[in-house]
């Protein structure tokens, strides 16, 4: 974000925003994302947009000219371009990541990975030091700096193909103060070779959506956010596939395997764990909304 501030009345800023909602109901936009948007550009706080606290002050800061909001709002109605790539930054936990169209932009119900993880972290009573998080297919980092955050003494392997995805990555690391994270440019498994049985656990967020879906999804999505990040494949689980037949020389004997999922893809994701004979306690989890969004497993290997 611009560290740079200008100034405008708080009545201009008023009328803007009070026009800027108009517009948006019109457009069929969610009117909260105008102060989403404002809060992104200015240092108020929801209840002053709300409440118009800030109408009466002769000057309110913002980072950019009055024009460039007009023109970037409007560049939301008819281009339908995210609003958090409109300010380059999203909230995603406690964290706030910066985003651009080379990275997805993380969803609430991705959040709920790191309690899964935490949960089953204080089931097995293994001590934090000892533990190495691989999240592949980082993005923006938002998975990787969470665990990074809540396993300081963890060591966290940040995995991406895209070089300026993990460029971004590495950013939002430091943006958000951690340091025990290792990133590594590639695909899946290939850069970290060397961690073969090391594993405490594989996390992902992996493209999951079927390639004939990809083109129909919402137009934030389909014309804005990195295709590569999104198409699974004719029935959305190639990369799930590769995945399951590749963590096993990963995870340590006992290491959890888990990944977000499509709705309505839980059952051949669970079926497809459990004809890999080292997989074992393969459950399905639900998000916050009540909807199959993850499969765990824990790598169980028989030794003969």
């Amino acid at each position: 974000m611009n560290s740079d501030t200008l100034s405008i009345s708080g009545e201009a800023l008023y009328l803007w925003r009070k026009q800027a909602l108009a517009r948006a109901r019109h457009a069929g936009i969610a009117v909260y994302e105008v102060d989403w948007f404002l809060q992104g550009v200015s240092h108020l706080s929801q209840s002053e947009l709300s409440l118009g606290l800030y109408r009466d002050r002769s000057e309110v800061r913002l980072f950019h000219a009055l024009d460039w909001l007009t023109q970037q709002w409007q560049r939301r109605l008819t281009e339908r371009v995210p609003v958090q790539y409109l300010v380059g930054e999203t909230p995603w936990r406690d964290l706030m990541l910066t985003v651009t169209p080379d990275v997805l932009i993380p969803r609430p119900e991705t959040e709920l990975i790191i309690e899964i993880v935490q949960t089953w972290a204080e089931q097995q009573g293994v001590p934090s030091s000892s533990q190495v998080w691989a999240d592949l297919g980082t993005g923006s980092g938002a998975i990787a700096i969470a665990l990074a955050k809540a396993f300081p003494e963890a060591q966290i392997l940040a995995v991406d193909i895209s070089t300026t995805a993990l460029e971004i990555a590495r950013q939002n690391a430091h943006r958000n103060k951690v340091s025990n994270i290792n990133f590594y440019q590639g695909n899946w498994f290939a850069p970290i070779s060397n961690w073969q049985g090391k594993l405490s656990g594989v996390i992902t967020n992996p493209p999951y959506i079927p390639s004939r879906i990809v083109s129909s999804l919402e137009p934030e999505v389909t014309q804005h956010e990195p295709h590569q990040a999104l198409d699974g494949g004719n029935d959305g689980l190639n990369d799930i596939r590769y995945l399951i037949a590749q963590a096993p020389n990963f995870l340590k004997p006992g290491g959890l395997w888990l990944t977000e999922h499509m709705a309505g893809q839980s059952q051949e994701i669970r079926t497809l764990l459990a004809r890999n004979q080292g997989y074992q306690t393969v459950q399905k989890q639900q998000d916050l909304a009540g909807i199959d969004r993850f499969v765990t497993a824990i790598f169980q290997p028989k030794f003969s």
